[in-house]
């Protein structure tokens, strides 16, 4: 383990999936500070609010002391940068997602000569479980008990209620 190390997982977390918590615990096993990076993510369309994003990470990850969960917008490099990150952490579920975290993590090593890409992959439970069909679950009234902790089950079960799609 890299004690010494301040590692960043960005995301958008919308919301955070039980695939996300086994990637950030294993994560923190190899990195002395894990920050979970909630990105302001402009270029999606959120079911949660930024604030409320990282107030669920937060629930979520409580119980680890090497984890920290803040907000960023911009560029996730000038986060990193600015933390003295020396790894970016990245959660791979299949091969379609090697592809396009492949290509993200050239461009990354573009901008960050100094920081290292990891690819985590979620234990086998978690593979098939994404932020987008948790939501289109959530949305339709489906359970999702099965993909996200408690506390942030019901935060979807609040905010799809608040929207009037119950």
């Amino acid at each position: 383990m890299a004690t010494d190390v301040i590692a960043v997982y960005p995301g958008t977390f919308d919301p955070m999936t039980l695939g996300h918590e086994d990637v950030v615990r294993r994560a923190s096993q190899l990195f002395g500070r894990l920050i979970v990076a909630v990105a302001a993510g402009h270029h999606k369309k959120s079911l949660f609010t930024m604030q409320e994003r990282i107030d669920m990470a937060r629930e979520a990850l409580h119980g680890n002391p090497k984890v920290t969960v803040e907000g960023f917008s911009g560029l996730v490099r000038d986060f990193v940068v600015a933390r003295g990150g020396k790894a970016m952490v990245r959660g791979v579920r299949a091969v379609t997602d090697f592809d396009y975290e492949f290509q993200l993590a050239g461009m990354n090593r573009h901008l960050m000569p100094d920081v290292e890409t990891v690819f985590l992959t979620p234990s086998d439970k978690y593979q098939f479980i994404s932020s987008t069909f948790v939501r289109e679950i959530a949305v339709l009234g489906g359970e999702v008990h099965q993909f996200v902790s408690a506390t942030v089950q019901q935060r979807l079960i609040d905010k799809v209620r608040s929207l009037g799609r119950e």
